[in-house]
Formats: C-alpha cells, sequence, structure tokens
C-alpha cells in the first residue's frame, strides 16, 4: 500500500474544514469533464456490465456549488443556509453519520464491490457503507427516514443509476453547509470513461430548499494499489473534546 498512514489520519482529521482538492461543479445540462484517456479497453464482469470493482479516489468536494454559482435557494433555504454555522454545532464533528452526498464528498477512498444484483459502497471515512439494489426493485412504500436514505439502482447501458430518497433531517449536502429536507432526492450517475477512471454526477433536488435540481460533477480514479484504512471518528476528537466546537 502506497499511502502514507500519515496522509491519510491528516486528511481523517481536517475533513470537516481543512481546503483540499475540489471536484469540478457543473450545470445540470453540463456533462462531466473527461480524464485522461487509459487506452485499456473498460472490464466488465460476466454478466456484461462494466467493472466497478476496486478502490477509488474521489475528489473531496466540500463546497458542492463551486463552479455554478448561485444555487437557486427557496426562502427558507437562503434562510437556513446563510444561519448555519458549524462551530456552534457539528454533527460531523460528533461523530454522527455524514449523509450520502456528504460522504461521497469525503476526501477519503471508497471501495466499490458489485455483483449482478446489488453495488456496494464502502467508505474509508466513518468505516460505512451504502447498499444500492440493482435487480429491478423499486423503493419501499412507508419509508422511514435515515441518514443516508434508501438506494435503488438499475443500468442503462454502461451508465449506472442510482436513485435515492427517504432521508431524515439531520444532515448538510456539504461540509459548508447546504442545507436539505425530508423531501430530498439524490440521482446518480456512474460511467465508465476509461480502464480506470469514472465519470460520477448527482443531482439535487428538494422543493423545499431549492427552486429547481442542480448538479455537481467529477471524476474517480481507480487505485489498485491502495486499499481503504481504519477510521476511527472518535479517537483524538480534539475539536469536541476541548471545545472548539459545540
Amino acid at each position: 500500500m502506497e499511502r502514507s498512514l500519515k496522509v491519510s489520519l491528516a486528511a481523517s482529521a481536517l475533513f470537516a474544514f481543512a481546503p483540499a482538492i475540489v471536484g469540478q461543479s457543473v450545470s445540470a445540462k453540463a456533462s462531466p469533464e473527461a480524464a485522461k484517456s487509459d487506452s485499456a479497453p473498460i472490464p466488465r464482469t460476466a454478466d456484461g456490465k462494466p467493472d466497478f470493482n476496486g478502490v477509488w479516489v474521489i475528489p473531496y468536494t466540500p463546497d458542492m456549488s463551486k463552479g455554478i454559482g448561485d444555487l437557486p435557494f427557496t426562502p427558507l433555504g437562503e434562510q437556513d443556509f446563510k444561519q448555519y454555522d458549524p462551530a456552534k454545532f457539528d454533527y460531523t464533528a460528533h461523530c454522527l453519520p455524514a449523509g450520502l452526498t456528504r460522504m461521497m464528498n469525503t476526501p477519503m477512498p471508497i471501495q466499490i464491490s458489485q455483483t449482478s444484483k446489488n453495488v456496494a459502497i464502502m467508505f474509508e471515512a466513518w468505516m460505512t457503507f451504502r447498499i444500492i439494489p440493482t435487480d429491478g426493485r423499486s423503493h419501499p412504500r412507508d419509508l422511514e427516514p435515515t441518514w443516508m436514505g434508501n438506494s435503488v439502482g438499475h443500468w442503462e447501458g454502461d451508465t449506472l443509476l442510482v436513485d435515492s430518497i427517504g432521508f431524515n433531517e439531520k444532515t448538510r449536502l456539504d461540509t459548508i453547509g447546504h442545507p436539505h429536507s425530508g423531501q430530498l432526492h439524490v440521482m446518480e450517475s456512474f460511467r465508465p470513461i476509461d480502464a480506470t477512471h469514472l465519470a460520477y454526477q448527482v443531482t439535487v433536488e428538494d422543493p423545499k430548499m431549492y427552486t429547481k435540481p442542480w448538479s455537481n460533477s467529477r471524476v474517480f480514479t481507480l487505485r489498485p494499489d491502495w486499499q481503504i484504512m481504519e477510521y476511527s471518528c472518535e479517537e483524538n476528537n480534539v475539536d469536541v473534546r476541548e471545545g472548539h466546537i459545540k
């Protein structure tokens, strides 16, 4: 494993507040910027789908609006965002789940495990996971709101499309605090660019907080030489212990 443990721990400690490499944000109509092409063919599973198995570097995206400009806030959404102050309380500093979009924004890598019936994403951050069924099922009725919501996926050609609803109102979309409500609807696409790059786009729809959907796009990079590492939010949590964050 090539990554330095020191670098990984530093990234973990600074997740909530430090600047880092930021994923490119684009409008809902724009397509992700292509990464440098890899001449190797796109790997495929036994059923012919693109093979996403492996550890992927995902760009740290603390501000999902970067490159978009002003987000289409409703009056409630704008007021909520202006009033947000993580110094008064930051739920991730207290090791509560970050939520789906904020987990996909983390500076730590992810590992994808893919079968013919589901795609599992394991996050180094928080040592958590999400399971995305791809067997044609729909969202269950009467969902109990959760931190990560309920996700279902399907393939359209080589693109994996994921639809997620059923979120609680205890999280933020990103580190700087863009809000969402229980009406949040998240739509994601994962499309192979070449053998070692995935184009990722996430679209946020929440009529309580935003007047129209908006999107953010990035490129993930495969790292066959990496492993995801142990992450402990509680260990050495000095910001909370010393009262820097309430």
